[in-house]
C-alpha cells in the first residue's frame, strides 16, 4: 500500500520508499497548491496522474536528467537554428503552451495534463516559478515547452511541436539561456529516446537528490524570463 497524503497539508514520505515498479510511485492524495509542488518539487517528486485518479505522486529511480551545457545538437538542428525562421520567446503565452502540450497525441484518446493540471501551473506561472518557451512562425505558436524554476534546477515537465523540430528549437534555447543563468540541471524525470537524442543521461535518485540539496531554493527566478539571440556560444 502506498501512502495517502493529508488533503490540506501533506507531508512526502522518503523517496527511497518509492515503488520501483511502477516508476518510482510514492504516494496518492494531497493536493496541487503552489506550497505542495514546490516541496514536492525540491525533493525530486512530481505529480502525474489521469483524469479520474487520485493524485498520484512520483519519484523514479534512477532520473533523467542533462546538464545545461551537455545539449547535443545535431548537424540539422544548428542549421535550423543558424537559418533563424523561428522566432523564440519565454513566457509569453504560458496557457497556450500547456493546453498544446495537452492535445492527445498519436493514438491517445485523453491527456494526463487535465483542466486541474493547467490550473495548478498557470498559478505557479503567475508567482514567477513555472516558465514556458514559445516557437513561432507567422506569429502562429508551432512549438514550446513549460516547466518549474527552483533555485539553479530546471524541472521539465512537457514540450509540443506542430512542425518538424519546433521543440527541439524550444529546448536548445532552452538550454542556452539556463547556461547563462547559471542553471545546474535539468530533470526530464523518466528515460526517453528522444531526450536522450539531445544529450539527457540516467542518475541514480540518490546523486539526484543531493544535487537539488545543493540548487534548490524557493526562491523565485523572476515572474517573466526575458532572453536574448545569442547563439555564438551555442553554434561555435
Amino acid at each position: 500500500m502506498i501512502p495517502w497524503l493529508n488533503e490540506t497539508s501533506p507531508v512526502f514520505p522518503d523517496t527511497n520508499t518509492a515503488l520501483k515498479i511502477p516508476d518510482g510511485l510514492l504516494a496518492a492524495g494531497g493536493n496541487l497548491n503552489g506550497n505542495t509542488l514546490l516541496e514536492a518539487y525540491s525533493r525530486g517528486i512530481f505529480p502525474w496522474f489521469n483524469e479520474g485518479e487520485p493524485i498520484l505522486w512520483w519519484s523514479p529511480d534512477p532520473r533523467m536528467v542533462l546538464k545545461p551545457a551537455s545539449i547535443i545538437i545535431s548537424r540539422s538542428l544548428r542549421k535550423i537554428l543558424r537559418k533563424n525562421i523561428f522566432k523564440v520567446t519565454f513566457d509569453r503565452a504560458f496557457d497556450n503552451v500547456i493546453d498544446q502540450c495537452s492535445k492527445p497525441r498519436g493514438d491517445e484518446m485523453s491527456s494526463w495534463i487535465t483542466n486541474t493540471i493547467k490550473r495548478a501551473y498557470s498559478s505557479l506561472h503567475a508567482t514567477g516559478y513555472a516558465h514556458s518557451v514559445e516557437v513561432w512562425a507567422d506569429e502562429k505558436l508551432v512549438g514550446g515547452l513549460y516547466g518549474v524554476a527552483i533555485g539553479k534546477v530546471f524541472f521539465g515537465e512537457s514540450m509540443f511541436s506542430t512542425q518538424n523540430n519546433t521543440s527541439k528549437v524550444a529546448f536548445a534555447w532552452l538550454c542556452h539561456h539556463l547556461l547563462q543563468w547559471k542553471f545546474k540541471l535539468i530533470d526530464c524525470q523518466v528515460y526517453s529516446p528522444h531526450l536522450q537524442s539531445l544529450g539527457a543521461s540516467m542518475m541514480p535518485r540518490i546523486e539526484f537528490i543531493n544535487q537539488l540539496n545543493c540548487y534548490c531554493s524557493k526562491n523565485p527566478s523572476g515572474a517573466n524570463w526575458i532572453a536574448e539571440r545569442q547563439w555564438n556560444d551555442l553554434l561555435q
